[in-house]
């Protein structure tokens, strides 16, 4: 089979296309012909060698796939041959919540990705996907789909009449304001793009900010919510946005910090996080159940996921370029040949 590694060392110019041999499946585990992936910004750091400097290479990167089950091992019942199924993000995360162990076992880093033609992985670690949905739709799912309802609705508590801020027009936050229209809530987006703004409009975003020309639009949020704030602020920034998301969020309220794209370090006051009753809650994607019952609501509304470019197997780097460009609007899908 063929597969995308990581060779020798980081970089973008170290990802390659190598053959390697064929797996076969032991004892409950399934074998995937590989239909799909999908990138997340996980995935280029990861490849940059800036998300884990000390994981072994070579490494198949990639966290997000769908593949058609192939072949079982003995013992597994969960799925059966024919099945199209996602991976899901941590094979060790079942239910419940996170423990050290649960995360322990994430494909992409230090486990192999989904990157190849074919894998190898526990049955216990996919999960079938709506059948309305195309591949490259499906593969979407297990990382930002799962984060975005870890956030709003697993690890949160939106409800309808809430009011929900979605940094930028990634993939986490495209499904979170999917999510959070479905949930009845009202969503702020904000973002750098006039353009990506009025998408984000004709999606049903509520009101939208452009945080160049409005670099305090923590307190536009306030305003445009008479002085209350937002209920939620799902904050994919990271250090550089943090303080405004502080200062957008209600009493009361809660902040899911999903990422670091504006940096992982900076001073906080943490003052409005103890006289506001702040709930600052980590998000580290989710559990099969996270997923499983993300995929019923997914079914019964039809939702479908945003695609922003399909590239092919072969073109893998380049859609690595452009997911460093920041020019994509949702997610960014690779469909194997």
């Amino acid at each position: 089979m063929r597969a995308f590694e990581i060779q020798g060392s980081f970089g973008l110019e170290n990802l390659r296309l190598r053959d390697r041999p064929d797996p076969v499946p032991g004892p409950g585990q399934v074998l995937l012909k590989m239909r799909a992936a999908s990138l997340n910004y996980r995935d280029l750091l990861m490849v940059r060698g800036h998300y884990n400097p000390r994981q072994p290479l070579p490494l198949i990167p990639c966290s997000d796939g769908v593949g058609e089950v192939i072949a079982v091992g003995e013992g597994v019942s969960r799925v059966a041959v024919g099945d199209r199924v996602a991976t899901i993000f941590s094979q060790t995360w079942i239910d419940g919540p996170p423990t050290a162990g649960k995360l322990s076992g994430t494909v992409g880093g230090p486990l192999d990705g989904t990157l190849a033609e074919q894998m190898v992985l526990s049955a216990d670690g996919v999960v079938p996907v709506p059948d309305h949905l195309t591949d490259v739709e499906a593969a979407t799912l297990p990382c930002a789909a799962v984060t975005a309802w870890s956030a709003l609705l697993g690890q949160g508590s939106v409800v309808a009449g809430d009011v929900v801020v979605v940094q930028g027009t990634g993939g986490v936050s495209i499904f979170a304001l999917q999510f959070a229209r479905l949930s009845g809530a009202r969503v702020i987006v904000t973002s750098s793009s006039d353009a990506k703004l009025e998408r984000a409009r004709d999606m049903g975003a509520w009101r939208t900010i452009n945080y160049i020309g409005d670099p305090a639009w923590g307190k536009t949020v306030r305003r445009l919510t008479d002085g209350v704030g937002a209920d939620h602020v799902v904050e994919v920034g990271g250090a550089g946005t943090l303080e405004q998301s502080l200062r957008a969020v209600r009493v009361g309220g809660q902040v899911s910090v999903i990422g670091v794209l504006s940096g992982i370090s900076s001073e906080i006051n943490i003052i409005p996080i103890l006289m506001q009753n702040v709930r600052l809650q980590g998000i580290l994607v989710g559990s099969r159940e996270d997923f499983e019952r993300m995929n019923r609501a997914i079914a019964a509304h039809s939702l479908r996921p945003v695609v922003d470019r399909v590239f092919s197997f072969a073109e893998t780097p380049e859609a690595f370029r452009h997911m460093a460009s920041a020019s994509h609007f949702g997610k960014i899908g690779i469909a194997f040949d």
